[in-house]
């Protein structure tokens, strides 16, 4: 008799480098499967990451099938529709990747007592969204890194494992598949206009593009008119793509491919923090005791891109078509909401959890932590003043005005202060005033922080 497994994804949505359906499928029969899971906070599935994920699932399900499998869906409680379909199928073995939210560490938790108690066994393996588990890299009596550049060091020593080959053939049970779920169905609701199509042929295809341009990385990722990033991070949130597989795909020796590399090494960072403190999604990883000002009306400005700076509004309005936002942009807007506006960093994380097609805890809410100054950053009072930002990240305003229509027609650096346009032409662009003055943001937030 073959040992049968189950090959549970969750966000390792490939067949390319996926430990979970190699290990699982190199045992003998195996089932891949997937539960939409009806106990998942709601935060963690809007209608941007809903449709990107219908997509991947759909993407999946036909590489499996060139396989001789087929992706298995259930909906339900995750650790109740696993159970169910590993007796189906008299599993003794489930698979499962590791992650590092508190609900997802809940999750394997539960999964592994389950099992046990019907004589199964939850088998773990490395992440599949990271080039290294959280835990891997460590300090010296200390679960986790505080700070990037000393992680960054260590992560870089240390080999990684090879790729592994997407499987040629799988040998499944005979089981009944469950539709793929639409868009609509994980969740409802309106979505960006212009959102990425996801899936492992996608991801794929656009890696083969963008390394073709990675040699101009090192130079061009900050500029926002030029827009020289990778966008991969949708595919790589979703494990649409093995970091492992771009890591190695990319390569060393170039300025672009280290730049590059050294964004990935970020993306491990988050992760090994939240590993080792979950609660840090919700409370600030170091408190600065701040007693953030509420005020309802300056938050929807700045989410609806209509703060009346046209660099953040840029940002927030790509946002809002898109469900991406290009990483200067998002430290911008950030740093012009928790700093400037002085307003709760967890409004920002919200409001791009919503949004975001790449959202995830650990890089969502520790990037908007690092910006508010109360996270990793070991400058934490630091703030990024837009206008500056603009003329230099944006010098031409090609950026502003792809993204605030309003302002298409001011030519030139024009276009970041046009508060300063004569009357009648500033009158007539129904674009709003400024809704803080620069100099009192910085005095209020050097006073909260006793900064003076």
């Amino acid at each position: 008799m073959p040992r049968m497994s189950v090959a549970l994804f969750t966000r390792d949505l490939r067949v390319h480098d996926n430990p979970v359906l190699f290990e699982a499928a190199s045992r003998g029969q195996v089932v891949p499967l997937f539960v939409v899971d009806d106990a998942a906070p709601r935060r963690f599935l809007r209608p941007n990451r809903a449709a990107f994920l219908a997509d991947c699932l759909e993407e999946l399900d036909g590489q499996l099938r060139e396989r001789g499998g087929r992706l298995v869906v259930r909906r339900g409680d995750v650790v109740d529709e696993v159970c169910s379909v590993a007796a189906e199928v008299d599993a003794d073995q489930v698979h499962l990747a590791v992650d590092v939210s508190g609900y997802a560490q809940a999750r394997a938790e539960a999964l592994t007592e389950a099992l046990r108690a019907e004589g199964r066994e939850l088998v773990m393996h490395r992440s599949s969204v990271n080039a290294l588990s959280p835990g891997e890299v460590t300090p010296q009596d200390k679960d986790h890194f505080a700070v990037f550049t000393p992680h960054y060091r260590k992560w870089a020593q240390q080999p990684l494992r090879r790729p592994h080959g997407a499987p040629r053939s799988l040998d499944m049970p005979r089981i009944a598949a469950g539709e793929l779920p639409k868009a609509a169905d994980l969740c409802p609701g309106d979505r960006s206009p212009y959102l990425p199509r996801g899936g492992e042929g996608p991801a794929r295809e656009r890696l083969a593009a963008w390394i073709r341009k990675v040699d101009r990385y090192a130079e061009g990722h900050d500029s926002l008119d030029g827009d020289a990033t990778s966008r991969l991070s949708p595919y790589l949130h979703f494990g649409c793509l093995s970091p492992v597989d771009v890591i190695h795909r990319v390569g060393h020796g170039t300025e672009g491919a280290e730049a590059f590399i050294r964004q990935m090494a970020w993306r491990d960072f988050h992760h090994q923090v939240l590993g080792a403190r979950p609660d840090a999604a919700h409370r600030d990883y170091r408190s600065r005791e701040d007693r953030w000002r509420e005020d309802p009306e300056a938050l929807e400005a700045w989410k609806q891109g209509r703060t009346g700076y046209p660099i953040v509004d840029a940002g927030m309005r790509q946002l809002t078509s898109e469900g991406w936002m290009h990483n200067r942009a998002r430290l911008i807007v950030g740093s012009f909401l928790t700093k400037t506006l002085y307003l709760d960093w967890r409004h920002g994380a919200r409001h791009f959890m919503d949004l975001l097609v790449d959202a995830d805890v650990a890089n969502n809410q520790l990037n908007w932590q690092w910006v508010a100054g109360t996270g990793t950053d070991t400058r934490p009072h630091r703030v990024l003043n837009p206008l500056t930002q603009a003329k230099r990240f944006d010098p031409g305003g090609d950026y502003v005005r792809r993204h605030v229509p309003e302002l298409s027609s001011i030519e030139g650096a024009a276009v970041h202060e046009p508060w300063k346009l004569p009357d009648e032409v500033r009158d007539a662009l129904n674009y709003p005033a400024p809704v803080v003055d620069l100099g009192e943001g910085l005095r209020r937030f050097r006073e909260a922080r006793g900064r003076d």
